[in-house]
């Protein structure tokens, strides 16, 4: 399957979602400590961002779930699956590392108990992601070969119960069906059935919108809603990956960016293909251009431009490194 140019567009857009979630997490618990108007900017980029790692979960689906070859196991093991678990070992081992590293001086101490606790829990806090993303490496072979079985009424069947169980999420009603497995592996459905099986109409477009804005807008409202009541910052599920509200933002952004290729000139096309090359690497590489923001408090100002001067700072820093690393044979791994 050659390029598609709506992915490279999804993972820019969601790669700048990722560093925005990171860069306002000094401004979460300040609630009641900074102009109410600085807090509900931070916290609203925040709930309006949640959608970013769902994405890449649909993108993988939507790509592997729709190959037809017949599958090979070896092949699948070694370009696939060892394509991100390789990466995340060496990244979780310099995270440790790289932990330890202060505003006071080096904690070694610190370090080596965060690498020891390395199979257990994520050295750094952006790698968390990987813990539930690759498990789907041991699913995706399976739903390969339902997908390419089951009809549009089956398959749809299968997501609407999913469905339903991201919604019991969401209410704390849970059960065997709140496995993480089960939930994160509804979104590479998701992403195939939005890909292979609903129409690109203007009627579903709009029908996109509306779910995926009316989620949105919930979600912000709840989360300052309830901390404003409860006079400390708190969100419940409403942030989480795993319930129907981010589900809804993340299908909407998924359908609606399909429509890229006929909007975009070709020469934004070419940037944006190129940034979307090494968007692991800016996701694997971005916290250590943070790190002066979060240890020096280097945030002080309005999130309005806060916000997006240390995402272009972190950004530009990783995209770069990045680059960089992948012109060496002996580098190039590390930033697949």
């Amino acid at each position: 399957m050659g390029r598609v140019f709506f992915f490279d567009l999804l993972r820019c857009v969601a790669a700048v979602a990722v560093i925005a979630i990171h860069v306002i997490a000094p401004y979460r618990e300040e609630l009641n400590s900074i102009p109410f108007d600085q807090w509900a900017t931070a916290v609203s980029v925040n709930s309006l961002s949640r959608w970013a790692v769902p994405i890449f979960i649909m993108i993988t689906g939507a790509l592997m779930l729709s190959d037809k070859r017949e599958f090979d196991g070896p092949y699948y093991v070694k370009k696939r699956l060892g394509k991100v678990l390789i990466p995340f070992l060496f990244w979780s081992v310099f995270y440790a590392i790289f932990s330890g590293l202060t505003a006071q001086g080096y904690d070694a101490d610190s370090a080596k108990k965060v690498l020891f606790d390395l199979p257990f829990e994520y050295t750094y806090y952006h790698l968390g992601f990987f813990y539930y993303f690759i498990p789907l490496y041991f699913v995706i072979p399976f739903l390969r070969v339902m997908v390419q079985k089951l009809d549009n009424i089956a398959l749809f069947t299968i997501i609407a119960i999913w469905l339903l169980t991201t919604y019991c999420y969401l209410i704390k009603y849970d059960g065997i069906w709140s496995t993480e497995i089960w939930l994160y592996s509804g979104y590479l459905l998701l992403g195939y059935a939005l890909y292979q099986r609903v129409k690109l109409t203007k009627m579903n477009t709009i029908i996109a919108l509306i779910i995926g804005l009316s989620a949105l807008g919930t979600t912000v409202y709840m989360i300052i809603s309830q901390s404003v009541m409860l006079g400390e910052y708190t969100f419940g599920r409403w942030l989480s990956y795993k319930t129907i509200n981010t589900v809804a933002a993340a299908g909407m952004l998924f359908f609606v960016f399909r429509h890229a290729d006929a909007l975009l000139p070709e020469k934004s096309q070419a940037i944006i293909s190129f940034i979307s090359k090494y968007s692991l690497g800016i996701y694997l590489l971005h916290p250590i251009f943070l790190w002066p923001m979060k240890n020096y408090a280097w945030h002080t100002g309005h999130p309005i431009w806060v916000i997006p001067l240390w995402i272009f700072i972190s950004g530009t820093g990783a995209l770069l490194l990045s680059w960089l690393l992948s012109k060496s044979p002996k580098t190039a791994w590390l930033v697949p």
